[in-house]
This record gives C-alpha cells, structure tokens and sequence, in this order.
C-alpha cells in the first residue's frame, strides 16, 4: 500500500525538531556567578559542538524535504528507511555532547569526532539508500524532476559519502582538522542543487513558449 508523503514529511520535521531543540540542553550555565565571562568562554566546546550538529541537522531537514520534494508517495519500504534514518537522528544530540564534553575535558576528543562524523555517515548511508530505492522504482517519483535532477541529487549524496568518510578518517588522527573538514561540509551542501535548478528553468522556458 502507497500513502501521501506529505504524513513522512510532517513526522519527520517533527522528530528533526526536537533532535535540534535537545541539542542547546548541553549547554548549562557557569556555576560561579562571580567569574561569570571567563565561564562563558570555557563553554566553547559546547558552542562549538552546538553550532556544528545544528547546522548539519539543518542540512538533514533541508535534503530531506529536497528528495521528498520529489516523492510522489511512499510505501512500506521507504516508510521503513525513512525510520531508520529518523533513529539515527535521535542520537544526534547524544554524539554533539560526547564531542563537547571531550573538548571540555581534553580527553578523547579522536573517539568524540569519530562518533560524530559516524553518526553523520551513517545519515548520509541511508539517505542514499532511500534516493536509490525511490529513484529506482519511478513510479515513486514525481514528473516534476527529469534526468538531470534525479542525477544532479543522487552526485550529492555520494559525495556525502566520502566527504564525511574523510573528515571521520582525519579526526581519527588530527580531531580539529577532522572538525573542520566536516564543518567545511556545512558550507558546501548549503548550496543549491544546480541540476535540479537547471530542470526547473527548461520546464518554465517550456511553459512560456507553449
């Protein structure tokens, strides 16, 4: 049985809103009112474990709503990778306060950055799995996406893939260069999708001719 996307969608904004509301409990208040700047600036690895998992959750809500933007409805199958890629979200705020507290304590920040970008890779796993899945089978996707934008998405993924990969192998041996390259990550995959942007303007040019 297919069922309207738009039922996966609205529960999927919801568990992806709490992960990111549970994220700023990490970050408590200095209990020594007296120094009360200096407190604030030691909290750094929260802010920085805060900011990054935030932004890398909002990419997550962003290319979640980008495939089913596309997804003309849905079965069990995608029903159940959907799930598996919102539990996988959940532990979000688990990985950003393991990786604030090894800042914060100056041990096992390697272990921390590995958690965290695993935690990411794995997102990026099932996010291809579930763009596979649908683009595979097309009587899943909507006509308003061609060729081109199904293969300007499914390039996005995989290079989710290796991205992550790198910064995850990188942490494993400089934390902070790990760290960064992830975050790097953050500014790349804010950018549009140009082969979908692509189809949109022959669809429109398309219109105005006929």
């Amino acid at each position: 049985m297919e069922r309207d996307p738009a039922r996966v969608v609205a529960f999927s904004d919801g568990v992806i809103a709490i992960a990111v509301t549970l994220l700023v409990l990490e970050i408590r208040p200095p209990h020594d009112a007296r120094h009360l700047l200096h407190g604030l600036v030691m909290l750094w690895p929260s802010y920085l474990a805060y900011g990054l998992t935030f932004m890398l959750i909002g990419q997550v809500w962003v290319n979640h709503h980008l495939m089913f933007d596309h997804v003309r409805s849905a079965d069990r199958v995608v029903l159940f990778i959907n799930t598996v890629l919102l539990m996988d979200v959940a532990l979000l705020p688990f990985a950003a306060s393991v990786l604030a507290r090894a800042y914060r304590d100056g041990h096992g920040q390697r272990t921390a950055v590995v958690l965290h970008g695993a935690a990411f890779a794995f997102l990026a796993v099932v996010f291809n799995v579930l763009w596979g899945y649908v683009r595979r089978d097309r009587r899943l996707l909507t006509a308003t996406i061609d060729s081109a934008g199904v293969g300007a998405i499914s390039r996005r993924f995989r290079l989710a893939l290796v991205w992550l990969a790198a910064g995850i192998l990188l942490g494993a041996l400089v934390p902070a260069a790990g760290v960064a390259v992830i975050a790097a990550f953050i500014l790349y995959y804010w950018l549009p999708v140009a082969g979908e942007i692509a189809a949109a303007r022959r669809r429109r040019r398309r219109g105005h001719r006929t």
